[in-house]
C-alpha cells in the first residue's frame, strides 16, 4: 500500500499543537499562496507567528531611565516606611538583618530567584541611573522596558523575510471587530509580533464596541494596552470593569501589575489577596503576594507564601529556591542544602545552583563537597561576572583554612579543627599536611570515624606514589 498524505491544513494544525510554529506558518504559506482566502489557514498562521514571538506581559518589567524621567505618576517624593517599593525600610518581623544578607545599591534584598525588577531596582535620579554598573542580573542603564517592545518587534520581521503577513495600513478594523473570531486572533498579532499598540488599541475599542461592553476579554487588552502606554489609571479602569465581568486569575495579576507601578505595594497586597478569595491557593497569586513582601525587605511573610506555594505546587522552582536562600541567611546552611539539592533533583543545572550548593557545604562543614560544587559551577559559568562570583567564594575557603590552622594551634586537645583543617587539604591537594593533621585529630580523638577513613585514604594514596 502506498504512503496516504495528509490535509495540509490538519498537518499545519498538528504542528501548532506540537509547538513547531515555524513549520506550521510554511505550511500554511503553501496554503494560502493557492486559495489565499483561506479563513482557517489565515488565522492558523496569524497564531502561529504570534506565538513565535510571544511574551508573558504578567512578569513585573525592567524600570529604565526613560521611564524613570517621564513618570507622571510619582505622588510623594519620600513614601511613608513600609509602603514603597522604590525605599524598601529596614527589614520587618524579624527575616535575616541586611548586615547578613546582601542588599542592591537601592537597598533592595537580593532574592534567591533572578527575575524582572529585583536585582536593579529604580534609580534615583538621572546621574545615579548613569553610574549604575552594568552586572549579570540587570539591564543596561540606558535601556528601558520601552525599548524591548521595540527589540522584539524588530526580530518578529525576521520570520517574514518578504515583509509583513498582514499589512496594517490598510486593514479595515472596523470590518475585523465585527467578526470575533478573526478580530482575537488578529489582535493578539498585532500587540505582539507587530507590536503596533496604537492599531491593537483601535481594533480592541472597536470590538468592545460591537461586543455592546459585555466582552470581559476586550476590556483586558484595552488594558493591557493603556499599560504598554504608561496610561496606568486607565489599565487600572479597564481592569476592574473587567472584573466586575468576569473573575479571571491573569485579571487579578494584571491589576496589581498596575499598581506595583504605581508603588502600591499594599493595595497590590490587597488585589492579590482579593483573588484568593476567589481562586483558594492559586500559585500565581500566593507568589505574586510573596514578591512583594520580598521586595519590602519582610523576609519572614514572604517566606510563609513561598511554602503555601510548595504546598499546592511542590515543584515550584523561584519557591524553592527563595526559602533556599532565606535559610542560608538566616545562618541554616544545612536546611538551604536539602532546598538546592532538591532543584538539582529536578534538573536544575546551572553555575548559580552549583555555586548556592558550594556556600551551603562550605557553611555546614561538609567540606568533600565544597570544592566540588566550586569546581562544576565554574565549568558552567557562562560569562566573566559569573566566574567572578565563583572565585569570591573560594576565597573563603583558603581564609578558612589558615583560620582553622590557628584554631588547631590554640586548642590542640580539640580534634575538630585538626580534622576540619585535614579533610579541607585534602581537597585542595595539600595530601602532606592533611595527613600531619589527621593524626593529631586522631590522638585528640581516637574513635572518630572520619578522621579513620581519612588517614586509611591518604595511606593508600602514599602507598601508590
Amino acid at each position: 500500500m502506498g504512503s496516504v498524505e495528509m490535509e495540509p491544513l490538519l498537518l499545519a494544525w498538528s504542528y501548532f499543537r506540537r509547538r513547531k510554529f515555524q513549520q506550521c506558518s510554511d505550511l500554511c504559506t503553501q496554503v494560502l499562496e493557492k486559495a489565499p482566502y483561506d479563513q482557517a489557514a489565515w488565522i492558523l498562521k496569524t497564531r502561529a507567528l504570534t506565538e513565535m514571538v510571544y511574551v508573558d506581559e504578567i512578569d513585573v518589567d525592567q524600570e529604565g531611565i526613560a521611564e524613570m524621567v517621564l513618570d507622571e505618576n510619582a505622588i510623594a517624593q519620600v513614601a511613608r516606611p513600609g509602603t514603597s517599593l522604590k525605599l524598601p525600610g529596614a527589614n520587618q518581623t524579624g527575616g535575616p538583618s541586611p548586615a547578613v544578607r546582601p542588599i542592591t545599591q537601592t537597598g533592595r534584598p537580593i532574592t534567591g530567584f533572578v527575575r524582572p525588577g529585583t536585582q536593579g531596582g529604580r534609580p534615583g535620579t538621572m546621574e545615579q541611573a548613569i553610574r549604575t554598573p552594568r552586572t549579570a542580573y540587570t539591564a543596561h542603564p540606558i535601556s528601558s522596558s520601552s525599548g524591548r517592545y521595540v527589540r522584539l518587534g524588530t526580530a518578529s520581521m525576521l520570520t517574514n523575510p518578504d515583509g509583513p503577513f498582514i499589512n496594517l495600513s490598510r486593514l479595515n478594523l472596523t470590518k475585523y471587530a465585527q467578526k470575533p473570531k478573526f478580530a482575537k486572533a488578529l489582535f493578539e498579532y498585532i500587540f505582539h509580533h507587530e507590536n503596533d499598540v496604537k492599531n491593537a488599541l483601535d481594533l480592541a475599542a472597536l470590538s468592545t464596541e460591537h461586543s455592546q461592553y459585555k466582552d470581559w476579554w476586550w476590556k483586558v487588552q484595552i488594558g493591557k494596552c493603556y499599560y504598554r502606554l504608561g496610561m496606568y489609571r486607565e489599565a487600572e479602569k479597564q481592569f476592574k470593569s473587567a472584573l466586575k465581568q468576569q473573575e479571571m486569575v491573569d485579571t487579578f495579576l494584571y491589576l496589581a501589575k498596575v499598581y506595583i507601578s504605581l508603588d502600591q505595594p499594599i493595595t497590590a497586597l490587597n488585589i492579590f489577596k482579593q483573588g484568593l478569595d476567589k481562586f483558594p491557593g492559586e500559585v500565581a497569586l500566593l507568589c505574586g503576594i510573596a514578591r512583594i513582601y520580598e521586595a519590602m525587605n519582610n523576609i519572614s511573610s514572604a517566606a510563609e507564601y513561598y511554602k503555601d506555594v510548595l504546598k499546592q505546587d511542590n515543584t515550584h522552582v523561584e519557591a524553592i529556591a527563595c526559602i533556599g536562600s532565606n535559610h542560608f541567611y538566616s545562618d541554616q546552611p544545612e536546611i538551604a542544602l536539602r532546598f538546592y539539592r532538591r532543584l538539582l533533583q529536578m534538573g536544575v543545572y546551572n553555575c548559580q545552583l552549583f555555586n548556592n550548593l558550594g556556600l551551603c557545604c562550605f557553611y555546614a562543614q561538609q567540606y568533600d563537597m565544597t570544592l566540588t560544587s566550586f569546581e562544576r559551577a565554574l565549568s558552567l559559568s557562562e560569562n566573566e561576572e559569573e566566574a567572578a562570583d565563583v572565585w569570591y567564594n573560594l576565597g573563603h575557603i583558603a581564609v578558612a583554612r589558615a583560620l582553622l590552622q590557628t584554631a588547631s594551634s590554640l586548642a590542640p586537645h580539640m580534634y575538630e579543627p585538626h580534622f576540619n583543617f585535614a579533610a579541607l587539604s585534602d581537597k585542595i591537594g595539600d595530601l602532606q599536611r592533611s595527613y600531619v593533621a589527621a593524626q593529631k585529630s586522631e590522638a585528640a580523638f581516637p574513635d572518630h570515624i572520619d578522621t579513620q577513613h581519612l588517614i586509611k585514604q591518604l595511606k593508600q594514596h602514599f602507598a601508590m606514589l
